[in-house]
């Protein structure tokens, strides 16, 4: 049994005894910690935690003296799309001369133009670029990763990235969920005719994909100018046949439907959220739908941002996650989206915390797993430098926080 213990932690982070499903509200703004605190590993697991004066006596372990700093969860980001052929830049110089996101998709910019690239992809370049962004991630504090398909748009590409993300589940360190988005957008062929896509997912894609248990969840971008309520509705139905449950992109380009859409079919969330009103907080209110704000993809879009100060203080739980991907969010710095959660959307820091921690291990069906220093989670957890406090961590939004990352009770 490997066993491993770390002391003199200045302050241990989101540490409880219980279980925690989620945090919502004004729950949010407090943080269960301990001063001068012990933590046990064994084998992949967190065994226990306590004060420094009450340090157990444990013989060969190995032990890591964290003098001066913060132990605290792993980051769970639950939305991203880090299997991709290549990088965007050019559509950012349009961007940058004020094409809009709709417009530079309408040229076969943007969803379409990495599905082009997609299908001539071959699977080994694109798992092996995508095993460099996770190292990356890693390396900023990221022990989750929700990564989704939809850059395909044909069944056969569909399944050519669901099995580079099967791949990367087998051989990452990182606790990987898998989405279909097979729905990510209407490619060219089918413009005059997006209902036959449709028929596509529904009736060739779909039953491959759970064929050969390639995806956790199913996703449909649910949006102006994407897929509308009735097309998803169709999606969503089909694929609760093959028990995928759904998460949706909504309401990021207007009051689209996507968020009523996806509580009415039990969506595990709700994600973007930029047109979110007080008819979509009711809905959520009477859900068990986790709302998800992607700060990265608003920022980089420049789109207005979602009213998460409105969210929390109805009560609700918030997830903020990256939406890591070549167009409108190429960062999966999970410490970036912590500061921007504080600077943009008026989080405090605790709140920011949750938000990327036991929030996004709801939002990915992963909260009994991961998300909180909690005896028999896994041990997925970040060990800060030297800092003074955790309102550095949003403070400090160039620096990188992280000095050790520990994944299934190993550090990396």
């Amino acid at each position: 049994m490997q066993t491993l213990l770390i002391k003199n932690i200045k302050q241990l982070v989101s540490a409880t005894k219980e279980f925690p499903d989620k945090i919502s509200g004004k729950e949010m703004q407090h943080i269960s910690s301990i001063e001068n605190a012990w933590l046990l590993i064994k084998d992949e697991h967190i065994a226990d935690f306590g004060s420094m004066p009450e340090i157990p006596s444990v013989t060969n372990a190995e032990t890591i003296d964290a003098t001066g700093r913060m132990v605290l969860p792993a980051w769970c980001d639950s939305h991203t799309h880090l299997v991709f052929p290549n990088s965007r830049e050019i559509e950012y110089t349009d961007k940058i001369k004020g094409l809009s996101y709709e417009e530079i998709a309408k040229r076969g910019g943007g969803i379409l133009n990495s599905a082009k690239m997609m299908q001539e992809a071959d699977e080994e370049s694109l798992f092996q670029d995508a095993m460099e962004r996770l190292h990356e991630i890693t390396r900023w504090g990221t022990g989750a990763v929700e990564i989704k398909s939809g850059y395909g748009l044909t069944t056969e590409t569909e399944l050519k990235m669901l099995r580079v993300i099967k791949r990367l589940k087998k051989e990452s360190p990182l606790t990987i969920r898998s989405t279909f988005l097979g729905a990510h957008a209407i490619p060219l062929a089918f413009k005059s005719n997006p209902d036959k896509y449709v028929d596509l997912v529904i009736n060739e894609m779909l039953p491959e994909v759970a064929k050969e248990r390639l995806a956790d969840f199913v996703d449909v971008f649910c949006d102006r100018g994407f897929f509308s309520v009735e097309q998803t509705d169709r999606i969503l139905d089909a694929a609760a046949h093959y028990h995928l449950k759904p998460k949706i992109h909504a309401n990021e380009l207007d009051f689209s439907g996507g968020i009523q859409t996806g509580i009415k079919h039990k969506a595990l969330s709700v994600d973007h959220l930029e047109f979110t009103g007080p008819d979509e907080i009711q809905a959520l209110l009477e859900s068990d739908t986790m709302p998800v704000i992607l700060p990265g993809a608003a920022f980089f879009l420049n789109l207005k941002y979602a009213p998460a100060r409105d969210i929390i203080d109805a009560g609700l739980p918030l997830t903020l996650a990256t939406d890591f991907n070549p167009g409108s969010s190429p960062s999966g710095n999970m410490q970036l989206i912590i500061s921007m959660g504080s600077i943009l959307y008026k989080m405090l820091p605790a709140e920011t915390i949750h938000a990327t921690t036991i929030n996004g291990a709801y939002a990915m069906g992963l909260q009994q797993e991961l998300g909180s220093v909690t005896p028999g989670k896994r041990a997925n957890l970040i060990i800060t430098k030297p800092i003074p406090s955790i309102e550095y961590i949003p403070y400090a939004y160039g620096e990188n926080k992280v000095e050790k990352i520990i994944l299934n009770g190993k550090v990396q």
